[in-house]
């Protein structure tokens, strides 16, 4: 089997525990835009509801799952135009508060050290991503390998959409199975999954009581192992390598 050459890690709440932070602000935006179009709303969204409802998925794929299930029309430019807005709201309170998940600032130099090249593969966009790696310190690992599926494709998409993997595979030029992703969710692990490379499931930012549930559904979206602490990756890394899952 090819050699394990890259690592390929989601952001938020991966590296860095974002999303509570981002969906307390995105939930304010988006219950505005509700009441402008009259959405009929059973109760406003709080940053709890809307992380429950759509972890995972990047505030255009909340918008457009939105307009999906209410009827409302959502021109391109209008999107465009609360896209940009989100991630100023969010990015503020990213810069004020983020912080980096437990125990990954001790994996990444290790990683780094043994030769594994990394890059951040996130749904949100770029903007926010650097902005997040930035505020823990952890932009030099990447060296510029940093993908967005909201704003580094030619046409934004969010995951479980497998193309920013896909994306990133074709700019680094390295092949499906000579990487590793690292991802939380369901719809991230299933797009790591489509576009062939061998998920890594990660359930630490998850509240204790959920963790059994969440592994179950990071295993059924695909992923071949699942931690609940990055001191467990190397093990993870190694499993794979060795052709055990």
């Amino acid at each position: 089997m090819p050699k394990i050459t890259t690592i390929l890690l989601d952001c938020d709440n991966t590296l860095v525990l974002s999303e509570e932070l981002a969906f307390e602000g995105c939930a304010d935006l988006i219950n505005e835009i509700a009441a402008s179009k009259s959405l009929p709303l059973a109760q406003p969204f709080t940053g709890p509801t809307l992380l429950s409802e759509f972890v995972g998925q990047n505030f255009r794929g909340m918008m457009t799952s939105l307009s999906q299930r209410y009827g409302f029309a959502l021109p391109e430019d209008e999107l465009a135009g609360y896209v940009r807005r989100e991630e100023d709201v969010v990015i503020s309170k990213l810069e004020e508060k983020l912080v980096a998940c437990p125990g990954v600032d001790a994996v990444l130099p290790r990683l780094r050290d043994a030769g594994y090249r990394l890059a951040v593969v996130s749904s949100s966009a770029l903007r926010r991503v650097k902005a997040s790696i930035d505020k823990v310190g952890q932009a030099g690992y990447f060296g510029g390998d940093a993908y967005s599926a909201a704003t580094s494709l030619p046409v934004p998409t969010s995951k479980p959409d497998p193309a920013v993997y896909l994306f990133a595979m074709e700019k680094m030029g390295v092949e499906a199975g000579e990487c590793v992703a690292v991802e939380d969710s369901k719809s991230g692990t299933l797009s790591g999954t489509r576009a062939g490379i061998k998920v890594v499931g990660y359930v630490g930012p998850y509240e204790e009581g959920q963790k059994g549930e969440m592994e179950k559904t990071l295993r059924e979206a695909g992923a071949v192992v699942v931690m609940r602490d990055w001191s467990e990756f190397e093990e993870c890394l190694a499993k794979i390598e060795r052709g055990e899952v």
